[in-house]
């Protein structure tokens, strides 16, 4: 028997890498002294006073079942790259490189090269490096066709620039970010009551979502650091709305005497929200700890410049307040 006759294509995998890396080649900076394909990676630092490393991984869930159905696989891979630079971005970080893993069981040709280049588009948009990564084949552990994909990233900040949640004080105000949809959160439970419980497909009209279904789902989650980032030395907290949605992702950057009220009727859910808890009955609370329901980042700021912060950036508004109090976070 040979490796290929287990399920192991070495050839097929060194025709894909081929392609791989002339895609992540294009996302080299300066900074990066190796090539793809060796057993790590070499980065030049950046020359700081007092660097600090930001580290971060991240997934992106069920979400990869809905590209799946729709048989489009080049936006997982910027919602990953996006996710994670959202999440270093909440400690002042910019991002300097990335990697990835990526494992399989009888994928389809070319769906491999299609999630790479997703992830290669999005970190070229953020100057940040994809210097290498992970491909494992693993027959019998997934069912044929599926995939799963995970990023870590590392970026870089000034240590006299780390936002530090602890500065926050009762009166401060929370400043809204519009998502571009789910993001990466809370798909699980959108498939469940969508595709179980309502019975549409990926290719499903519903009035009110200007395209099929499948294609709303898999909207890409959105970058906040290009809008954010100058703003930085305003702000004295940010939230990356993930897993957890408000409760768990606000309630976190809070200083113990301190607890956040968000008054939800400050902006508009999108369609897709409305449609998922319509079918499936989903209660508010649940709704609201499970999913971004169109707020994908949350900037907390001072009264005198929480206007400033939320006039420099499309569509932000002021969607809540910090209270003295140790109740955590209340939507009401």
């Amino acid at each position: 028997m040979k490796y290929r006759d287990a399920g192991v294509d070495i050839d097929a995998y060194n025709r894909s890498l081929r392609s791989i890396g002339r895609m992540a080649r294009s996302t080299f900076t300066p900074q990066v002294v190796s090539d793809i394909g060796q057993f790590g990676s070499l980065f030049r630092m950046p020359r700081m006073k007092h660097p600090l490393l930001v580290a971060s991984c991240d997934g992106v869930g069920t979400k990869l079942t809905v590209a799946q159905l729709v048989g489009k696989h080049d936006t997982v891979g910027a919602d990953l790259v996006n996710h994670c630079v959202n999440d270093i971005l909440c400690l002042g970080a910019r991002p300097l490189f990335f990697l990835d893993y990526y494992a399989e069981s009888k994928t389809p040709p070319g769906v491999l090269v299609e999630v790479v280049r997703g992830l290669a588009r999005a970190c070229r948009s953020h100057q940040c490096s994809l210097v290498g990564g992970e491909t494992a084949t693993m027959p019998g552990w997934f069912k044929p066709g599926e995939y799963d994909l995970v990023g870590f990233i590392v970026g870089i900040v000034e240590r006299s620039r780390v936002l530090d949640p602890s500065r926050i004080r009762p009166g401060d105000l929370l400043v809204g970010l519009p998502s571009s949809g789910l993001h990466t959160n809370g798909f699980s439970l959108a498939r469940k009551v969508l595709f179980a419980r309502a019975g549409y497909t990926v290719k499903s009209r519903v009035k009110g979502i200007a395209r099929p279904l499948g294609l709303e789902l898999l909207a890409t989650h959105r970058s906040y650091f290009k809008p954010v980032y100058p703003l930085l030395r305003r702000l004295k907290a940010i939230a990356h709305i993930t897993g957890g949605g408000f409760y768990d992702n606000v309630g976190r950057i809070l200083p113990r005497e301190c607890s956040a009220v968000i008054h939800r009727n400050s902006w508009r859910p999108k369609r897709i929200f409305r449609l998922i808890q319509e079918k499936g009955g989903v209660p508010d609370e649940e709704m609201y700890r499970t999913f971004n329901m169109g707020i994908g980042m949350v900037l907390v700021a001072g009264r005198l410049q929480a206007d400033a912060v939320a006039s420099s950036i499309h569509g932000a508004r002021v969607i809540g307040k910090v209270v003295r109090g140790t109740f955590g976070v209340a939507v009401v």
